[in-house]
């Protein structure tokens, strides 16, 4: 999910817009070891992901890298250029950026065998959106007609489709939408809009415990907390087939033992490298490192629904706190060039024309312990004294947290005005967040699902939005991004969405705290390792020796 000017936005005709197809370079992924089908079994880092694997209930990476390989949906992006090309769909064409026909390719199959069809897709973005089956992906269908019924901000359901989805035969549908969207084909090759077999819906328990997509891997194993074991698809239709034998994907809870693991053989990539091994990496691997930008920033987000942390004055100590942050000294110290300093909530790898803003976020980003100060002490300081940053102890995070904190009470002048607060696992710390149970700031990070700058601010802070982490609410700020939506003309829609971002800069409900880079490491069993612009290994792509 990396490199120059990602976002691709439709050419508007007066008579229709189509995404067309185009060649695409296969996906690539990680490790080896073992045998079968085109040469030998991968073994690859991965961590529990939170929720169970339906397409509309997954919005974190664990998940998400597994769906990716079970599952290709109407689009995919170019792992080099991220640029947008239809996979299952044969054509996504319009009049009006309003009412859209879906054309599939005909002949797919899932790897239960059945057919994909129109229904496929319909079926399942009901079954998102639908309240009462409680998919946290279900705020991407809102722009689809009749999802306020299926959907309604209070009491129950008066639908159970959305109004706007027609199935017109096995493989044509249409799509109206409430507004006019032109870049909502763009969208389609996010997990939420991945197609589901019968299986899901006739034997939902039997789905959940080995999922079934139609995408070029196939699960044919899961012990939770352990291992995953994927082979190639016999009956996948794509243009991506595997060029190993499989990935088996091994459960890790902490980075540095992945790492010792790959460096003695157990383990064939290793996309979660500990900051620790960031200075002697490239020796230790002989140079089977990868490191480059990516479509990922880090922030450090708050609980706005939470009495202390809402209101103006909790507004001002989140700007000082964003201003005690030295992050040019903790990304050179802590993270070895694999950082850079962030100035806006989108990043670069989208380019000036795409949406992303250099020094957008202005002072407000900028260290200054004097100034960070003074707004701390004028919004009444840390709520009950002491500031407490949650983290996934799981995850390479312990030692830029205690930077953080470092930083801030240098700024206070107290060693203990901030303090951090390491979580269990990723699932625990994610379902700490989704549950409301966090009272004090935690960790963010943002990959994103498709390369839009929309996609850096709708789903995270709109009200309501599937990512939104804050509980953050501004009317006016909603109001920017519809507009931003439906606007046909490219820098028109920038600029309404960058306004919709310097709404951010006064309410700071996240902190901008650096831009991610990819890394990965391979041992010597295998060849042709790369990572897509989402930062996510293209595991099909990978051979072993």
């Amino acid at each position: 999910m990396p490199a120059a000017a990602r976002v691709r936005w439709a050419v508007i005709a007066s008579t229709a817009v189509a995404v067309a197809v185009s060649g695409c370079s296969s996906r690539n992924g990680p490790g080896a070891g073992g045998s079968g089908g085109a040469g030998g079994v991968v073994q690859a880092w991965w961590g529990d992901p939170q929720n169970p694997l339906e397409p509309a209930n997954t919005n974190e990476v664990n998940g998400g890298a597994v769906e990716g390989m079970i599952f290709t949906g109407l689009v995919a992006y170019d792992p080099r250029t991220s640029k947008a090309y239809n996979a299952n769909a044969d054509s996504i064409t319009t009049a009006d950026q309003q009412n859209w026909t879906v054309k599939l390719k005909p002949g797919w199959r899932f790897s239960d065998g059945t057919p994909v069809t129109a229904s496929s897709y319909v079926d399942a973005w009901n079954y998102g959106a639908l309240i009462t089956n409680k998919q946290v992906n279900a705020s991407f269908f809102q722009y689809v007609q009749g999802y306020a019924d299926v959907a309604p901000a209070s009491g129950p359901p008066t639908a159970q489709t959305m109004s706007g989805l027609k199935v017109v035969d096995d493989n044509t549908f249409t799509v109206a939408l409430s507004q006019k969207f032109s870049t909502w084909p763009q969208t389609l090759g996010y997990t939420a809009y991945f197609p589901l077999p019968r299986a899901f819906f006739s034997d939902h328990a039997g789905y959940l415990n080995k999922p079934i997509g139609n995408g070029p891997y196939q699960i044919t194993s899961w012990t939770r907390s352990q291992q995953m074991q994927l082979r190639p698809n016999p009956d996948y239709s794509g243009t991506n087939k595997p060029q190993n034998g499989g990935i088996d994907l091994k459960v890790y809870t902490d980075t540095n033992a992945a790492y010792a693991d790959l460096l003695s053989g157990n383990l064939d990539i290793d996309n979660g490298l500990p900051n620790s091994a960031l200075k002697t990496v490239q020796t230790d691997l002989d140079g089977r490192y990868l490191n480059q930008p990516a479509g990922i920033n880090q922030t450090l987000s708050f609980p706005l629904n939470q009495p202390q942390w809402s209101g103006n004055n909790a507004a001002t100590v989140r700007r000082g706190i964003s201003m005690a942050i030295d992050r040019a000294a903790i990304t050179k110290v802590v993270f070895n060039g694999t950082r850079t300093p962030a100035t806006d909530w989108t990043s670069p790898v989208l380019g000036d024309a795409g949406g992303f803003k250099e020094g957008l976020c202005g002072d407000a980003c900028t260290y200054d312990a004097a100034k960070a100060k003074a707004l701390i002490q004028q919004g009444g300081g840390f709520p009950g004294g002491q500031l407490s940053i949650s983290y996934n102890a799981d995850g390479p995070h312990k030692e830029w947290v205690d930077a953080v904190c470092n930083s801030i009470n240098n700024t206070m002048g107290n060693t203990s005005s901030c303090v951090g607060r390491p979580v269990g696992t990723f699932a625990d710390f994610r379902n700490q967040i989704t549950g409301k149970q966090l009272t004090g700031p935690f960790r963010t990070g943002w990959q994103m699902d498709y390369p839009l700058i929309q996609d850096f601010l709708q789903p995270i802070f709109t009200t309501g939005a599937s990512s939104n982490d804050s509980h953050y609410g501004n009317p006016q700020f909603d109001a920017l991004v519809n507009k931003a939506n439906a606007e046909p003309d490219q820098g028109t829609a920038v600029g309404v969405f960058q306004d919709a971002e310097r709404l951010l800069v006064t309410d700071m409900p996240a902190i901008p705290l650096w831009y991610q880079n990819g890394t990965a490491g391979w041992s010597s069993r295998v060849s042709n390792v790369m990572l897509d612009p989402f930062s996510v290994p293209v595991y099909t792509n990978v051979t072993v020796k």
